[in-house]
């Protein structure tokens, strides 16, 4: 990463915008995706199966958008604290190829809902591929598109918990998915009536940021209004970063905000 990356280290953004990123390949490659037609059909598509006929948490284009750019806010972190990557290295790609993986398979993660819910992740992997056949063209000779293709369907994989991941950027992907928990997520549900633990918990969340840890290259802090939020934490995301490949480098605290000695839950570390 360059120079002005490692200057905005306390920098907070909205993860739920747009950012524009000091690696030029990445940034060609973003807006070549973020104005694809047939990309930006798919996220709208993807979320029917989910939401309006399962009841099921957000998983379209405003949970790409979190999840694509907590992706790269930890790659960024974990560059700085020098973990190798081994994605794009292992495959002769150019590190600048590293972030490229990241912000790809974190945008086409999830259209495997416009099939089905369940097994999704495995559905993912032949429309992602198609989609990829026509975009990485577009910036790669056939060789280096093969090898981008390969990883970025191995990270998209991998976000599956069943799945373990093989590269540091599918564990950036896998985890990066658990951290869009906050109560916006759970909004649409919510209003419509859902009370299961996966919309109540995620209402508890309040706020999740990324930050430069001291003991470890990232630190992730959740701030609860309340002890539902446990399940988002304890449950959903503990088991995302377990065997994640990069769980060693990634401490998580949760803190209950509200205030009340006798709330049941004050805090959670993993």
């Amino acid at each position: 990463m360059s120079d002005t990356t490692k200057s905005n280290s306390t920098v907070e953004y909205d993860p739920s915008e747009n950012h524009s990123y000091p690696d030029e390949r990445l940034n060609e490659v973003l807006e070549f995706v973020l104005n694809h037609e047939e990309v930006t059909a798919y996220l709208e598509a993807q979320n029917i199966n989910p939401v309006n006929r399962k009841g099921y948490n957000d998983h379209g284009a405003k949970h790409i958008e979190i999840v694509r750019n907590r992706a790269l806010r930890l790659y960024e972190l974990l560059k700085r604290g020098g973990v190798p990557f081994n994605g794009a290295t292992d495959q002769g790609l150019d590190e600048a190829d590293e972030p490229v993986i990241v912000a790809l398979a974190a945008t086409l993660h999830d259209i495997g809902h416009v099939v089905h819910r369940d097994d999704h992740a495995y559905y993912s992997i032949p429309l992602a591929a198609d989609i990829l056949d026509r975009i990485l063209p577009e910036f790669y000779d056939t060789a280096d598109a093969v090898r981008v293709k390969g990883e970025v369907l191995h990270a998209i994989l991998c976000h599956h918990t069943e799945e373990d991941p093989l590269t540091t950027e599918a564990g950036v992907i896998r985890v990066s998915d658990g951290l869009d928990m906050e109560h916006g997520r759970s909004r649409l549900p919510y209003e419509r009536g859902g009370r299961g633990i996966n919309t109540l918990s995620s209402q508890a969340i309040q706020r999740v940021s990324l930050q430069e840890g001291d003991e470890t290259p990232v630190l992730v802090e959740i701030e609860m209004r309340n002890a539902a939020g446990v399940y988002q934490v304890d449950n959903l995301l503990k088991e995302k970063l377990h065997r994640s490949g990069i769980e060693d480098d990634v401490r998580i605290v949760a803190l209950n905000s509200t205030g009340d000695g006798d709330a049941l839950v004050e805090r959670i570390e993993l």
